[in-house]
């Protein structure tokens, strides 16, 4: 039988080029843990200043102008003696701080609520100018309005009162709240209302149980915004004011700063306090912000 020859084959390429690799990724654990660090350090970095305004404040008084981070005893006269001062009186500021604040936030949002539901279901004529027109009053600055203010409650005789700290700090922060609540509660669908409505609810029951409540982040963001702008306002507080019971705290804080000198420690101590009301009230709201995102979204 005749041998069938067997024509060989192309040899195997040998060097054929590797395929590429895909990149290394970073494996989650170590991404973070690096998030993390950067975390802490960016934390620590903001919480320096107020670290050291606490040391200030519990530094005796002859240990204030030591180049050393932490003195050798702490004192706590300056947080006692602070309340016992009659120039300032700073239990008197810090009470009428926070009455100007919380007034003054209750009455922007009654009047910001209404505003900016209307504004932002109805489409009726002059809503952009009606927009426009809060915008531009946010861009006044309170100092250039110092004189005007003066002479209009000068002449309604309500200078040197707390009535006077109330109304302006509603005024100025009454645009920014019905700008950012018009937007909040544009965002939420108009048929929520209308299904609510249609198993029996009225309006007012629809906007309370189905458009506030998801409606909330907006309203606690006003509410921040306004407390905090009334609760830190010092250029009104300076001018409209005189008696010193009568002044909020960032003025009475101020006094601490006399002609000839300073006293640091009683300065402090006076931030220190003045800084603590308004971390309970983020500690208070926190929880506030995370149940109104999905508050009256479930049926």
């Amino acid at each position: 039988m005749a041998e069938v020859a067997v024509k060989p084959g192309p040899a195997p390429e040998t060097n054929r080029a590797a395929a590429p690799r895909a990149p290394r990724r970073t494996p989650v654990r170590a991404r973070t843990l690096v998030i993390t660090v950067v975390a802490w350090v960016l934390a620590v970095l903001f919480l320096l200043p107020y670290l050291e305004m606490v040391v200030t404040a519990l530094r005796p008084s002859g240990q204030l102008r030591d180049n050393t981070f932490l003195p050798t005893h702490f004192d706590w006269s300056a947080f006692t003696g602070v309340w016992k001062l009659d120039s300032p009186p700073l239990a008197s500021n810090l009470e009428v701080t926070l009455i100007v604040a919380a007034v003054a936030t209750v009455l922007v949002l009654l009047v910001a609520l209404p505003a900016a539901y209307y504004t932002a279901r109805h489409r009726y004529r002059g809503r952009r100018a009606f927009l426009l027109l809060v915008l531009v009053t946010q861009m006044f600055q309170p100092a250039s309005l110092v004189v005007g203010l003066y002479r209009e409650f000068s002449d309604f005789g309500l200078l040197d009162t707390i009535w006077v700290l109330i109304l302006v700090n509603a005024a100025f922060n009454l645009a920014f709240a019905i700008w950012i609540l018009t937007a909040y509660i544009g965002s939420i669908p108009v048929e929520l209302e209308e299904a609510a409505q249609i198993d029996g609810t009225g309006r007012l029951g629809a906007l309370f149980r189905v458009t506030l409540p998801l409606a909330m982040p907006g309203v606690v963001t006003a509410m921040i915004f306004t407390f905090i702008s009334a609760w830190n306002e010092f250029i009104m507080g300076l001018t409209l004011t005189t008696t010193p019971s009568h002044q909020p705290l960032t003025v009475g804080i101020d006094s601490f700063i006399g002609a000839y000198g300073v006293a640091w420690n009683q300065l402090f101590a006076g931030s220190v306090i003045a800084i603590i009301p308004v971390i309970v009230l983020f500690a208070f709201i926190e929880r506030r912000v995370v149940s109104g995102l999905t508050a009256g979204s479930v049926k």
